[in-house]
Formats: structure tokens, sequence, C-alpha cells
């Protein structure tokens, strides 16, 4: 081959992968601050007596245990994966402010953000307390300051299902009744993407619920089999339902004037026939459009490909008013250094260590025709580069990885840089470590590539 044809190839493998939104832009690293992962706040003064403990219900089996700090925490999130201790036990005596899961600056220094649902089920949540606070990283000292901390609670009795403080002044919130995935702040409310519904639900800035809304897809309400209207047959058999199990809304946009809300489905819905939605075998999710003022979903939506079957989205954030941020990844966690031999499955190495972590930009103004938003181009959170040796943990060569089961948190911070923090699934992840419950980590990462990308 001659040289002409060489350059002639090469610059339409780059066309090519350009198109397929396959272009790779640095990272840097210029912060990383760090939430213990042990980190609890007590509940509040009127909150039920038994929500001074939370984890009771998350051991093995989902059986009561009382005794805090008795269950040893397991990690063992693959069905390929060995047990591993995690080091913290539960349950524990407060409430933890872990799993976060959702983020949005607040331009002040500060960032809103919330606790996930409690410990990854309805089933094994009904002692966790849902929860959002505002963080303040100091990239300087590495650490992470709690600022506030609000409780969801539904005095009014706004929740049309029975919640589990039903009988209780206050009705404060647990992670049995909702799975809060994300958070937008628009006026003197706040808005949650949840999965369980999938719902969105309505707050103001206390955590007082106002409003909660079914789904609608194509003007039909979708239900996950979490959902409290879901009916179930009277003899064994089928049941119908178009979400699965935690795959509800993960990641929620907002327009920029605060006027639309843009929940993002975590996996793709679930056809008549029973297959994932799909175009020519490839898995997409669903983004749609919610009209704020009127309180009622506007009929539009859009589509977000995935690079893999079983790949699923963390977070959403919009950057301007026709782009935004994705991550995309997969169910692994751990430095791929420390994997396990093939066919090892051990507990002192990594069976199945982290591979697909990704921040994509995508463009709905570029939507194809089937309303597919374009994916103008990804960083890799496997591959951070950090010159200035910043990294207080995780670091190593001048490269910081990102090995994390799952990262839910991404907004823009500046023209140049955006944060990126974990979901530390307390006490059930240890990706940054074997044998160590991972903490909460929030990185500031100068994208200035990515972000100019078109």
């Amino acid at each position: 081959m001659t040289r002409s044809s060489i350059l002639i190839a090469a610059a339409a493998l780059v066309l090519a992968n350009a198109a397929a939104g396959q272009t790779k832009y640095p990272a840097v690293l210029e912060g990383q601050a760090v939430l213990p992962a042990l980190t609890l706040v007590p509940p509040p003064a009127d909150a039920p007596a038994d929500l001074a403990i939370s984890g009771r219900y998350a051991g093995p089996l989902g059986k009561r245990v009382d005794t805090p700090e008795s269950v040893p925490g397991i990690s063992a999130l693959s069905d390929k994966a060995a047990p591993r201790p995690t080091g913290i036990s539960l349950p524990f005596k407060g409430q933890p402010i872990q799993g976060f899961s959702g983020i949005k600056n607040l331009r002040d220094g500060t960032f809103l953000t919330l606790s996930d649902n409690g410990f990854g089920s309805k089933a094994n949540s009904p002692d966790a307390m849902l929860m959002f606070h505002v963080v303040k990283p100091d990239w300087k000292s590495g650490g992470v300051e709690r600022v506030a901390t609000g409780f969801l609670h539904d005095p009014d009795r706004k929740v049309p299902f029975r919640v589990v403080n039903e009988n209780t002044p206050k009705r404060y919130l647990t992670g049995s009744d909702f799975d809060l995935e994300s958070v937008q702040p628009i006026g003197d409310a706040l808005w949650f993407g949840e999965e369980f519904g999938p719902y969105l639900v309505k707050t103001d800035k206390t955590g007082k619920v106002l409003a909660v809304f079914d789904t609608l897809v194509d003007g039909k309400v979708v239900r996950s089999p979490d959902n409290p209207n879901l009916a179930l047959p009277n003899a064994p058999g089928p049941v119908a339902f178009e979400v699965r199990r935690s795959k509800g809304f993960e990641g929620m946009a907002a327009s920029p004037d605060g006027k639309f809300l843009y929940p993002l489905l975590e996996g793709p819905l679930v056809t008549a026939s029973g297959e994932p939605e799909n175009r020519d075998g490839k898995r997409y999710l669903r983004i749609l459009e919610f009209d704020v003022d009127k309180g009622a979903w506007t009929g539009k939506s859009w589509k977000y490909a995935l690079e893999a079957p079983n790949n699923a989205i963390g977070d959403f954030n919009l950057i301007d008013a026709t782009s935004g941020l994705i991550i995309e990844r997969d169910d692994t966690e751990g430095d791929p250094a420390l994997a396990c031999k093939p066919e090892a499955i051990k507990a002192d190495c990594f069976n199945v260590p982290a591979k697909f972590k990704r921040i994509y930009k995508v463009d709905f103004s570029q939507a194809d025709a089937d309303g597919f938003v374009k994916k103008v181009g990804y960083i890799d959170l496997m591959d951070i580069d950090d010159p200035q040796k910043l990294a207080r943990q995780g670091g190593k060569d001048g490269k910081l990885t990102f090995p994390f089961f799952t990262i839910e948190n991404v907004d823009l911070v500046d023209a140049d840089h955006i944060i990126v923090g974990n979901d530390n699934n307390l006490p059930f992840s240890s990706g940054r470590a074997l044998g160590k419950s991972d903490d909460n980590e929030l990185i500031l990462l100068k994208v200035t590539d990515l972000l100019k990308a078109k």
C-alpha cells in the first residue's frame, strides 16, 4: 500500500470513528476530594425511633438483624465475582451519607446531591431515609464538607400509595417507598427522578412532597415490577411490565431555563414481545420530556444508543440548550492491574475488573430521523491523566482510574471542567481497593476538548 493510500485509509477511519461517536478526548485530573465511606448522620428528632438504626434488613436473605455492626459487608456485585469482605458491617447507628446518585452544580462552590435508595432494593431498605445534601468539596485539602441535609417527607399525603411510615405525623420516606436517582432544583422546588415507579417526585426545598407523577411513554403509563400499583395475576403466570427492575429513571437533565426536565431511563423498555427496545440489534434508552409549568409529559422523546447490550447509564446533565453529558458504564469494578487470572475466581483479586466507564457528550440538535441523539465523543474514566500527581487515592504513574461499579454523578463546573462522582453502594462495593469499602469520591476533570467538540 502506498503512503497516500495509508493516509487516505487512516483519514477514513478517523471520520468513521467520529461519525460513530467513538472519538476519545483527554481528561486531566485537577482535584480529588473524598468523603469517608462510613459517614453517618442522625435522623431528625421527630423521626420514628426505629430510624436511629439503618440496614437491619440488608444482610443475607434479608433477615432482620438488630445488633449494630454485627453483619459484615460483602462485595459480590457480579455473579462471576467471589464474595469479598469490605471492612464495614451492618446495621448502622444512624443514617449513612452514601451512594451519591445524581449531582447538580449550585454555582457557589457547593453541589446538590442525594443518597441512593438505601441498600439496593425495595425489600431491604425500609429503615433507610431518603436524603439529599449540599456538599462542598475542597480540592486543596481533599475533604468534602456536608453543608446541609434534607429528608423527604409526606405530611400532606401526596404520595398515592401506602408508605412505610404511613401513620406518623411527618411521614418520612424511605428506600422502600422510592428509589431516588437524580435531582434538579428549579425555582422553589426540587425534582427527583425515581426507579420504582418509575416516577417524577416534586418536593419543596425542605423535601416535603408536593406531587408524584406516573411515567408516560407514547401516551401510556409504563411501570417496573416494583411499582406499588402493579397488579399480580390470581394464578401463576406472566406479569406484564415495561421497565426492568432497577432500570427506571437514573439520570435527569433540566433545560437551562428550567422549563423542561429530561429524565433518562437506565435500561431499555421491554416491548410486547419481551425483547428490549433496539435498532438493528443495538439496544437504546428513552430520554423523555416533561413540562415543568404544566406538570405534564409533552409526548416528545429521544433515544440514546448503548455501546454494549448490558451497559447502563449513570447520570445525565445538560451543558447548554442542545447538548449534555451522559455516563455510560458496565457492571464491573476493580483495578484491572489486580485482576484474577482467567478462571481463577478468588477473593484476593478482582474477578471482573472495570472495563467500560465513559462519559459521552451527546447532541440533541444532531439527532437522526429516528430520534437518536448524536454521540459526539467521550472521555475514558479508566484513563485519566494526572500529570501533577493530584490523586489522593487510585493514582499511579501519572494516571488515575475510576474503577467503580456504579458512577452516577456528572455535571458541568465551568467552560473547561466537569465534576464526577461514584455511588459507593455502602457497604457492598469495593472497587478502589481489595477488602475496603469504597469511599464517596468526587473528582474535578479538565475536559476542554470534549466540551468544545461538535
